[in-house]
């Protein structure tokens, strides 16, 4: 059976604010490092690099700042850290 987490549950694209940097992972930018995937955070908008990067910044995000939410960046994925689930957002 599928596991629920309450930190999803109705989740569409308009909860999650502007990217704070649309076009890359913030550190990995600010590093000159390069990233696969990125991951945007539902809390703040912070942009990160995923886990099949070398750095990943947005699970490191996740464990510096407790926010438990975050999406594919473009895309309409969504993980939660805390619960370890993730699900589709749900159309506008």
């Amino acid at each position: 059976m599928p596991r629920s987490c309450d930190h999803l549950e109705g989740l569409t694209p308009a909860v999650f604010p502007p990217p704070r940097t649309p076009d890359g992972c913030e550190e990995c930018l600010a590093a000159g490092t390069v990233w696969v995937a990125l991951r945007e955070c539902r809390a703040c908008g912070h942009v990160g690099c995923c886990d099949d990067s070398p750095h990943k910044h947005a699970t490191a995000h996740f464990r510096a700042t407790q926010h438990p939410v975050i999406r594919t960046l473009p895309g309409s994925y969504t993980w939660c850290y805390v619960h370890e689930v993730g699900s589709m957002l749900h159309p506008v």
